[in-house]
């Protein structure tokens, strides 16, 4: 029988002594642990290692380069940013909570800390990205059986290449694209068919059930060479079998950042606000929304 190999953790923090215990504690619960005494030691070694690590957690008051830093380079890497990302701190004010969880970190955990909330916090973390990266696998595979063809980008430059859509659930059709900004004739790709497949293999991961409730997901779409942010919710719906009509909002585009994702939430949840309202909007407006969080420079925080 094979033996499930054991997710990998990389703790990022200048005390030793924490550095120390933390390793134990999650040897103890099965993990394997690697180490850095701050950012710059944590990215060389994320460049470097064959296989990267199934969580980071990291300390934020560090030499070298302090925690935020740290975050934004691994958010605005595209090899790393779906590495589930945990901030172990003592910095335990509001104001410092506050803007980790802006910032978007999975979580923000206190010194000194709880181990069985830790290593439950550690356990979900994973177990969310594992769900994406089969999410990943699913749409690569409904998309090369549905013989989806790619053609030469009509438009210069890559931000122009920004999709918003939205698709709506029907029990007797299914996935029905509802609306989108820009058209068909502009885009390399058929915008039915892969928010089709988008919602169709999420609710394959997660369910009709519990899909409104993924908050999210950040993909990476091999098929197209795009990239994907999927938004689901729903409103009341005695009509539809699940009491709710659901449906997905999704911007598709060459390049998209963790942090910029946060950002685009933000917007595609305005967006939720105004159909759930039945209120007019229009896409071309949220759309170019949009392409100005594409099109900002990233930025780094100082300690």
């Amino acid at each position: 029988m094979q033996v499930e190999s054991q997710s990998v953790i990389l703790i990022v923090d200048d005390n030793e002594d924490i550095l120390f215990h933390l390793k134990l504690l999650l040897e103890e619960n099965d993990y394997t642990v690697k180490t850095a005494v701050n950012g710059k030691d944590a990215i060389k070694l994320l460049s470097e290692i064959k296989s990267l690590p199934d969580l980071i957690i990291s300390d934020i008051m560090m030499p070298g380069m302090n925690g935020y830093n740290f975050f934004a380079t691994v958010s605005n890497t595209p090899l790393w940013y779906r590495i589930p990302f945990l901030f172990l701190t003592a910095k335990s004010t509001p104001e410092d909570i506050r803007l980790g969880k802006m910032l978007g970190v999975d979580d923000y955990i206190t010194k000194p800390f709880n181990k069985e909330d830790l290593i439950a916090s550690i356990s979900g973390k994973i177990a969310r990205n594992n769900k994406s990266n089969l999410l990943d696998k699913e749409i690569k595979q409904l998309l090369s059986s549905s013989n989806i063809q790619i053609q030469s980008p009509l438009l210069e430059k890559d931000q122009q290449l920004l999709c918003l859509l939205i698709v709506y659930w029907h029990d007797s059709t299914g996935p029905t694209v509802k609306e989108s900004y820009p058209s068909d004739k502009n885009l390399p790709f058929s915008i039915k068919a892969i928010g089709k497949q988008l919602f169709h293999a999420a609710t394959s991961i997660y369910g009709h059930d519990r899909i409104t409730k993924s908050q999210g997901i950040l993909l990476n779409i091999e098929n197209i060479k795009n990239k994907g942010y999927l938004f689901f919710d729903s409103f009341p719906d005695d009509n539809e079998r699940y009491g709710e009509k659901q449906y997905m909002l999704s911007v598709i585009t060459p390049n998209l950042s963790y942090f910029n994702s946060l950002k685009i939430r933000n917007i595609l949840k305005k967006i939720s606000e105004k159909l759930k309202t039945n209120e007019d909007w229009d896409i071309k407006e949220y759309w170019g929304k949009i392409l100005e969080i594409l099109s900002a420079d990233s930025f780094l925080l100082q300690s």
